[in-house]
């Protein structure tokens, strides 16, 4: 199974037209969102070719594959324009691995899930990365719109027992197994 992960969309319909020509190109099995996806959120400048209700459109295009966590962003109307159902967290078994799926600010790499797991992904913080803390894998995906920490615009690919963080122009900036 092969997953694409894009966090922190924040209304940009540049970079939701990114993600759809990345989901094209690498033909994901799941496309993972971890939130914010229209809002562009009161600490942040407008991204490029601010256009929430276009991006809404271009990934309710793509709901049949779309596993959606809610960020700290969005909100109720938010459900109201999208075809797809948003999440809390979202706990997947991949390669007899335990991925937990969460926006970030709650669980992150200093506040780790209760629970046990294997690997956390999240996104929130706009700076992709991928580190080891207590056993765990902590993934951040980034922000496929407006990146932070002089970090590019990035997104995940989780496949064959591998997690790679990728530029939108797909040069990986770092890869793991587990």
């Amino acid at each position: 199974m092969k997953y694409i992960i894009f966090s922190d969309i924040h209304g940009s319909e540049f970079y939701a037209n990114k993600i759809n020509e990345l989901v094209e190109k690498e033909n994901p099995d799941k496309i993972i969102l971890l939130g914010d996806l229209y809002y562009h959120g009161p600490r942040n400048s407008l991204p490029k070719e601010y256009g929430p209700m276009k991006v809404a459109e271009i990934l309710n295009s793509l709901k049949d594959r779309i596993i959606c966590i809610k960020g700290n962003c969005d909100a109720e109307v938010d459900e109201m324009i999208s075809n797809f159902e948003f999440n809390t967290n979202v706990t997947i078994d991949i390669s007899n691995k335990k991925f937990f799926f969460t926006h970030g600010h709650k669980f992150n790499i200093d506040n780790l899930p209760s629970e046990h797991v294997d690997v956390l992904v999240y996104g929130h913080f706009h700076t992709g990365f991928i580190k080891k803390k207590d056993g765990i894998i902590c993934v951040n995906a980034g922000s496929i719109s407006l990146p932070k920490n002089d970090t590019p615009n990035s997104f995940l690919i989780i496949e064959d027992n591998q997690i790679v963080l990728k530029d939108i122009d797909e040069k990986i900036i770092d890869k793991i197994e587990f």
